[in-house]
């Protein structure tokens, strides 16, 4: 069976849904929620209600003074935070099982001891993310996704809950182990701000193009990544990879699979590469 694609992009570049999939069902988006959570935080900082780079503790009680973290830190993986918060096993197959509000609040409290990495040195942390999400719930007293939809969604023209961390049951693309069970991660708990949201990719298309291409709610957040001439996020749950890029010449591209992520990554870069620059036929 061929893994179903949905392709969704600019100029010289075919939107197509092929091998199961559907441009209007829901897919989670990993570890592009990061994009969401990042793009909250810089309206609010814009906003005064937040400053990128005022010190965690203003905003989290638990967080011991002196750490040097500050929210910027956490958008820009420079916090030397570690990629998972060290918890115990959860359940098989679930790596965020076991990451519960208490295992929140705790490394909160032991963040100085946490560090792996130096502050400054960039290194990919969900954790951080995490806790991002948590002090921008914390700071303005609203849960996160109403934080995305008065944030992000309805200033780029789109409905409330259109990108959520509980679509309808009969509406979600999932992936399935042999027996036809789905292979879902836990991602609705404190982890939600670093990878729990999903969306259709029609949606998330709009979202992309809204971001990167005509840049309808000002400068990209932090959390993009840039490559040469691009800026791109991509994401990977347990059998579910997207990958969501635009290019400076205005060439963009929403491309989701249930799939490996590698191959995601390295489909999404040659189709990148091969469509032509913006005005080509």
């Amino acid at each position: 069976m061929r893994t179903p694609l949905c392709l969704l992009g600019g100029p010289g570049v075919r939107d197509r849904a092929a091998h199961g999939h559907d441009a209007d069902r829901f897919a989670e988006l990993g570890s592009v929620t990061k994009v969401f959570t990042g793009t909250v935080l810089t309206r609010l900082d814009r906003a005064g209600t937040v400053a990128l780079d005022a010190p965690l503790e203003e905003y989290l009680e638990e967080v011991p003074r002196g750490t040097g973290i500050t929210l910027r830190h956490l958008a820009e993986h420079t916090s030397g935070l570690p990629r998972l918060a060290p918890v115990p096993p959860g359940p098989p197959g679930d790596p965020y099982g076991a990451f519960d509000e208490q295992a929140l609040r705790q490394s909160l409290r032991d963040l100085g001891r946490l560090r792996t990495g130096r502050l400054g040195e960039e290194l990919y942390s969900n954790l951080g993310y995490a806790i991002l999400g948590h002090a921008l719930t914390t700071a303005t007293g609203l849960p996160y996704q109403r934080l995305v939809d008065e944030h992000v969604l309805r200033p780029l023209g789109l409905e409330a809950g259109a990108v959520t961390a509980v679509p309808p049951e009969g509406r979600r693309l999932v992936p399935r182990d042999l027996f036809g069970r789905p292979r879902l991660w836990t991602l609705t708990g404190p982890v939600l701000p670093a990878g729990g949201l999903w969306s259709t990719c029609r949606t998330m298309a709009d979202v992309l193009v809204g971001l990167l291409v005509d840049r309808r709610l000002g400068p990209p957040a932090p959390t993009w990544r840039r490559g040469r001439s691009v800026l791109w996020h991509n994401g990977a749950t347990a059998g579910s990879s997207v990958v969501a890029a635009a290019h400076d010449d205005g060439r963009w591209l929403l491309l989701h699979r249930l799939g490996r992520p590698a191959r995601t990554d390295r489909l999404a870069r040659r189709i990148l590469a091969a469509a032509p620059p913006h005005g080509g036929s």
